[in-house]
């Protein structure tokens, strides 16, 4: 009778499983085929995510609601955190936004009373005849 390990390693005999790096033996589970997880839209190590992983490992037969593992119950607070940090980043963003858009607005009321004030006040007499040959000359 073949071992489990060795019926695993025993279906691709060309791939060496004595894999030595820096003086450390690895073991051919590190050298998952990435190219099919990634290809499949699966995450690099097979043991951070999927129902073993996320499920509860018992259930209640009455239906109360089975309590958080430690890692699980780790994991669900990193989320949170993640969470918390992207709504940080969004609310930043907004109040940036609402600062840019405020001096726009503050700039462009600027720009307006300068037009007016510039169309009211037009150069007379001596002035408007020495502007008017200074752009002629031009």
């Amino acid at each position: 009778m073949i071992s489990t390990a060795r019926a695993v390693l025993h279906v691709e005999r060309h791939i060496s499983y004595n894999i030595v790096v820096n003086g450390f033996h690895q073991s051919c589970v590190q050298y998952l085929n990435q190219k099919w997880r990634q290809k499949r839209g699966l995450t690099v190590n097979p043991n951070t995510f999927g129902l073993l992983t996320n499920m509860a490992d018992y259930t209640f037969k009455d239906g109360r609601p089975t309590p958080l593992g430690v890692r699980q119950k780790a994991r669900l607070d990193k989320q949170r955190g993640y969470a918390i940090y992207a709504k940080i980043v969004k609310l930043v963003r907004e109040v940036d936004f609402a600062v840019e858009r405020h001096a726009r607005i503050q700039e462009k009321k600027k720009e307006e009373r300068q037009e007016i004030l510039n169309n009211k006040l037009k150069p007379k007499g001596d002035l408007l005849l020495q502007i008017q040959t200074d752009t002629m000359k031009k």
